[in-house]
């Protein structure tokens, strides 16, 4: 099980982060059929904080690892961070 966090409090940002989320994970189940991720969308200011003073552009944490702070990952960065989750 991978567990992700998306850190923003504009809707918008998490959905983008969330869709590149979402190919990266359909692309590694043809790898891995049994994945799990469970991904959860921060958008409490005071939670963001916890990982990051970035609040206005979106992060992500992986595993309570965080991987990326203050832009858009993109679809082959995440594949990587997912990869890497796996092997932990």
């Amino acid at each position: 099980m991978i567990n992700i966090k998306i850190l923003s409090y504009k809707s918008p940002q998490r959905y983008v982060v969330n869709r590149t989320l979402m190919v990266a994970q359909n692309m590694l189940k043809k790898t891995y059929p049994d994945l799990k991720i469970e991904i959860t969308e921060v958008k409490e200011l005071s939670e963001i904080e916890k990982y990051t003073a970035v609040v206005i552009l979106p992060s992500l944490v992986v595993n309570e690892k965080l991987v990326c702070v203050g832009r858009f990952p993109s679809r082959d960065e995440v594949l990587g961070w997912l990869r890497s989750a796996l092997t932990e």
